[in-house]
């Protein structure tokens, strides 16, 4: 497991104090590096609730069945593991577009994974969206794309929710069952709200 809190971090490394930039700056708040010995997840914890929304940059390389997706899911204190995600999505392959959605689900779908390509990576850029508002339900978004050496690919742009009015502070990536993250790097930004 990779894993990194941010509950005692303060104007010292990496982490900048929200007084410090414009508004709607995009503040680095944590990295995880995860190595060729492979983690089964990655999680952020202890995430402050200064920001207006968060958000995740990934590159990561998870071999797992075609068509697998690695997910997330998010919490207050721990990750909520029950059956209240959605999400939808729009991908396209070749030269096929498809949609898909799922409800009442235990995860949000967030990065495409390909079965025995072992050199091929993928990247995304996922939102969460009013993280720290606690009336209403949290909406994720996800662009997210594959490239498995020129031999196919996948891009695909996902929505989904997590319904619970509690601030996010918790967020864990997770690969498909029986796969290991390996050789990736996730980058955890907060977008500073206006006035603070």
């Amino acid at each position: 497991m990779a894993s990194i809190s941010l509950k005692y971090k303060s104007k010292s490394g990496n982490l900048t104090a929200p007084g410090d930039v414009d508004p709607g700056a995009m503040i680095p708040l944590a990295t995880v590096l995860v190595g060729s010995g492979g983690s089964s997840y990655v999680e952020f914890t202890g995430i402050s609730n200064n920001y207006e929304h968060l958000q995740i940059r990934g590159i990561t390389n998870a071999s797992a069945g075609g068509g697998s997706v690695i997910t997330m899911r998010v919490g207050n204190g721990s990750v909520d593991s029950g059956t209240n995600y959605s999400w939808h999505q729009i991908y396209g392959y070749g030269t096929a577009v498809d949609v898909s959605g799922n409800a009442n689900t235990s995860n949000v779908g967030l990065i495409i994974s390909e079965s025995s390509v072992t050199t091929s990576f993928s990247g995304f850029i996922s939102d969460i969206l009013d993280y720290s508002n606690t009336s209403k339900y949290k909406t994720i978004r996800t662009l997210t794309g594959i490239d498995t050496n020129n031999t196919s690919g996948v891009i695909a742009l996902r929505s989904g929710s997590w319904r619970s009015t509690s601030v996010i502070d918790t967020i864990r990536i997770i690969p498909p069952s029986g796969v290991l993250i390996q050789n990736s790097h996730f980058a955890l930004y907060g977008i500073k709200r206006a006035g603070a």
